[in-house]
């Protein structure tokens, strides 16, 4: 799709006039209109408002002409709702959300990455040594690990992380065993609906949010597991049934 047919499309999805329009990225209204007829382009800094403005990658308002991969963990990007965003809500179109969020970043060990990624590609024509061989060859080519000493926090995210696990530790939910590691994970995946004793249900969760989480077997055994959630402000731990059924919230706690 070429660019003034996104830009068209953009502006009736929102049911906007092309005046409407024009003041919302503060531009003329026969700007917008040379866009729609083709004659002209936005600019660098227009495309950035325009991307912000109406949560549409920079990409995806140029008509894809990139095929984006993330460059920390190498999965494509072919959908606005995986790439990641930074801390002021702009895309990030570098990353996805699982390794980039909130302008920082999720992983600094690659062994750790390669864990995480290889237990979903196993199935998807991979063994699971076919899945650990290839993304060992393939991440060490991507831009973040091939500037981590540039691009790295020197640790801090990784420190945070240490102290969360610590904490959720330090509760002694009766049942859940000790956690060892936390996984960025996306809202939209891991927010579950809560029943009240009120009656009334309940989600914490936002779905375009990154946060740090892992799920743990019971202690107890039987089929119900024990779900971690955190991040700066919160910690959470629930229980579920397979594929999240029949969600019970076990600690919501404010940090």
């Amino acid at each position: 799709m070429e660019i003034k047919d996104v830009l068209k499309n953009l502006r009736e999805s929102h049911h906007l006039t092309q005046e409407q329009m024009a003041e919302r990225v503060m531009v003329s209204r026969q700007a917008v209109s040379r866009w729609e007829n083709g004659e002209t382009q936005p600019g660098t800094d227009t495309l950035k408002i325009l991307s912000k403005e109406f949560d549409v990658s920079i990409n995806t308002l140029l008509g894809s002409p990139r095929q984006l991969v993330c460059q920390c963990c190498g999965m494509p990007l072919g959908e606005d709702a995986v790439i990641s965003k930074e801390a002021d809500g702009s895309f990030n179109e570098d990353y996805c959300k699982w390794c980039y969020a909130d302008g920082a970043y999720t992983y600094d060990d690659m062994d750790e990455l390669i864990d995480v990624c290889v237990g979903h590609m196993v199935g998807e024509n991979f063994t699971e040594e076919q899945a650990r061989a290839y993304m060992k060859q393939m991440l060490p080519g991507l831009d973040y690990w091939k500037r981590y000493e540039e691009l790295s926090d020197g640790g801090q995210f990784a420190a945070f992380k240490k102290q969360l696990i610590a904490e959720i530790n330090d509760l002694h939910i009766e049942g859940l065993p000790k956690v060892e590691k936390l996984n960025a994970l996306v809202g939209k995946y891991v927010n579950l609906e809560y029943r009240l004793p009120n009656g009334a249900s309940v989600k914490f969760l936002n779905d375009g949010t990154t946060y740090l989480g892992n799920q743990l077997e019971s202690e107890f055994g039987g089929e119900r597991c024990f779900g971690v959630l955190a991040n700066m402000d919160f910690i959470l731990i629930c229980t579920y049934g397979k594929d999240g059924a029949d969600p019970e919230l076990v600690l919501y706690k404010k940090r």
